[in-house]
């Protein structure tokens, strides 16, 4: 039972990990995600047999997109404990004590800057690299990016430059900044963490020109060719002299009173700070015990995180109505009085279903606490049962849809009920819609949720296809839809008739089949007719694809009017390169490390899959060949233990020329 706990709370975290560093859409409030972190830990440390080495108590962050290529940190960028509590941070400063009984207590407290962690490597006073935190060990290169931010020098301000050094802090954009852009921009950032996230992981350095991103430094790591001051605080004023912004707020505090003071007052000072902040970070100031100290598993044990607890009001319960997703599901949505939490006015928040809502036993009429932790997603934390009127009355879920009326149904094993009627059913209809246009999808930029709407209400779209067969005079009839919008989107569409096979199954929407699942099956199969055909034990071959996913498959495929679809967009001219049957690689695995400099790491997978090939991202006897960048790493290692062959980057480009 505690193992099924267990392995549900690291599969919770991964999901909520992957989704707020690598797609900077966070799934759940800061505040529950660390709650659900402590949790196990707690169980971990309780249960030590059933602690694994890829726990998520382990890691840090995660890795990064595919778009960019991987940099390898010269010393590893950790993340930090985090106290909740002033007992936490006194038994902080009790370890530290104690290893330390007769010298004087100093630490160096900062604010907690809500950003992302950022490593720049300059060489001789001159930017070279700048890469994102990733997985501690492995981050993202955003150098070209990272160029257009005024706050990083592209120099040092010195005549002393460290032969090499990493710098470390963190990009951010203000309050007043974030604001501006979600008031600009059809996609809305959830907060300004993940605007600058965002900003930062763009392929047009432009874009990220252009949203007013800014750069706090706060450390470093790998340093060569230079004598380090000796403490935090001096790092700091050395970091300043050479050019870098500082928050400006950092103090060095003798005892547990005066940690807690800064925390307090920092506190005070939060809402009228420009940036976000979600908390207050101590460090030893003495770098020399920082050494004696070190660190375990993911973080050091000389700095404690003290965060903020989550921004809270109070408001009422008014309404709940019930939202249809896209693939049916029912979602409770609280409407509450209108309420400004963390500068945000909010009057909507997810109940999640029907066990959220007798765990917390709210009511119509209630009122509730809710909450904007870490300015993400609002939630409804309690009610606040001593204050419950006499007319509130419970929450009711229905039995019918409410967008066609179908009878609802109950999703085996799993605490939701679901509108059967698909594409039939109007919310579900336009959902589909939505998620085939986008990105991820077949990436047809200017249909937003207002244009899709429009459009279906004027029965210009029915199916997916009809997009594809839209005319200019119809779309400037339409509202807002003036004659340059038009042009853009009718190009964006033929545009997007070039795709993948991976990008059209995605786009069709099936249940339980997401973007991962979809490339393998475009992997394993060579059309799609040879899907409308294959059987469950067929979807079964593939490693990603459970009986639940194969049903599904099935189910979709069997069914006319998807094939119809299909067939229409085919006819309309949705194409994607045929495979070759000649691949000079098929049936070869290859894996890639280290930093390349020709081709990008994602540049290079790309050619070995056009090439017919089969990419890992860990090295077994089953690995054909490892191509290996500067700095490779543990895979390389490994395959040279394994006797694996190694193929350096003009090893690589020499062979790829050959083919």
């Amino acid at each position: 039972m505690m193992k099924n706990r267990i392995d549900q709370l690291r599969q919770q975290l991964q999901e909520y990990n992957d989704a707020y560093h690598r797609l900077d859409q966070p799934l759940v409030a800061d505040a529950v995600y660390d709650a659900l972190y402590h949790q196990l830990l707690t169980l971990e440390a309780q249960h030590p047999e059933l602690k694994q080495t890829d726990s998520m108590t382990e890691k840090v962050g995660t890795k990064g997109l595919d778009i960019f290529s991987e940099v390898r940190h010269l010393q590893a960028l950790m993340s930090l404990n985090n106290g909740f509590s002033e007992e936490d941070v006194r038994k902080f400063i009790k370890k530290i004590q104690d290893e330390r009984p007769n010298d004087p207590l100093e630490l160096c407290c900062e604010p907690k800057i809500d950003g992302l962690a950022v490593s720049l490597t300059y060489e001789n006073g001159q930017l070279l690299l700048a890469a994102t935190r990733g997985d501690g060990e492995t981050g993202e290169n955003i150098t070209a990016n990272i160029m257009t931010i005024a706050d990083v020098p592209q120099r040092l301000n010195t005549l002393f430059s460290p032969e090499k050094i990493e710098v470390r802090g963190e990009v951010y954009m203000t309050k007043a900044a974030f604001l501006a852009l979600n008031q600009s921009s059809e996609k809305q950032f959830a907060n300004p963490r993940n605007a600058a996230a965002g900003s930062l992981r763009q392929l047009d350095s432009g874009v990220t020109a252009s949203r007013a991103l800014h750069f706090f430094a706060y450390g470093v790591g790998f340093v060569s060719g230079w004598a380090q001051p000796a403490t935090q605080s001096a790092l700091l004023n050395c970091l300043k002299e050479w050019g870098f912004s500082l928050t400006g707020l950092q103090k060095v505090a003798r005892s547990v009173e005066g940690c807690l003071d800064f925390y307090h007052q920092i506190g005070v000072m939060r809402a009228s700070l420009p940036f976000e902040i979600d908390g207050v970070v101590y460090k030893v100031n003495d770098f020399g015990l920082q050494q004696e100290l070190g660190f375990v598993a993911r973080a050091p044990r000389f700095a404690l995180a003290h965060k903020f607890p989550a921004m809270q009001v109070e408001t009422t319960l008014l309404d709940v109505e019930f939202q249809v997703g896209r693939t049916g599901v029912v979602t409770p949505v609280a409407i509450l009085l209108p309420a400004l939490v963390g500068g945000v006015t909010v009057s909507h928040a997810t109940l999640h279903n029907q066990d959220e809502i007798l765990r917390k036993n709210l009511y119509i009429g209630d009122q509730v606490i809710i909450q904007r932790a870490g300015d993400v997603i609002p939630e409804v934390v309690r009610s606040l049962l001593e204050k419950r009127p006499l007319d509130a009355r419970p929450i009711v879920f229905p039995e019918y849809c409410p967008e066609c009326s179908a009878l609802l149904e109950e999703i085996p094993g799993q605490v939701a009920i679901r509108c059967p009627r698909g594409v039939l059913c109007g919310a579900q209809h336009l959902a589909r819609l939505q998620h085939f246009v986008a990105k991820g999808a077949m990436n047809i930029d200017g249909l937003g949720p207002r244009q899709i709407e429009q459009m279906i209400e004027e029965d210009l779209v029915v199916t997916p296809a009809d997009f594809y067969r839209l005319h200019r005079d119809t779309l400037l009839q339409l509202e807002r839809m003036g004659e340059k919008s038009v042009d853009n989107l009718l190009a964006s569409i033929e545009k997007s008739k070039l795709t993948t096979f991976g990008r059209l199954l995605f786009s069709l929407g099936i249940h339980e089949v997401g973007e991962v699942t979809a490339h393998s099956l475009a992997d394993s199969f060579d059309s799609i007719e040879a899907l409308f055909v294959a059987s469950e034990a067929d979807f079964l071959e593939i490693p990603e694809v459970g009986p639940v996913i194969a049903k599904s498959l099935v189910t979709y495929f069997s069914q006319m009017p998807h094939r119809q679809m299909i067939v229409d967009l085919l006819a309309l001219g949705v194409q994607w390169p045929l495979k070759k049957t000649d691949l000079p690689l098929k049936g070869q695995t290859f894996v890639v490390t280290g930093t390349l400099h020709t081709m990008g790491r994602h540049e290079v997978k790309a050619k070995l899959v056009e090439l017919g090939a089969k990419v890992s991202d860990s090295v077994s006897k089953q690995t054909t060949a490892v191509i290996v960048g500067d700095q490779p790493g543990s895979k390389y290692e490994k395959a040279k233990a394994l006797g694996i062959q190694i193929l350096t980057e003009s090893e690589w480009l020499a062979a790829l020329t050959s083919k």
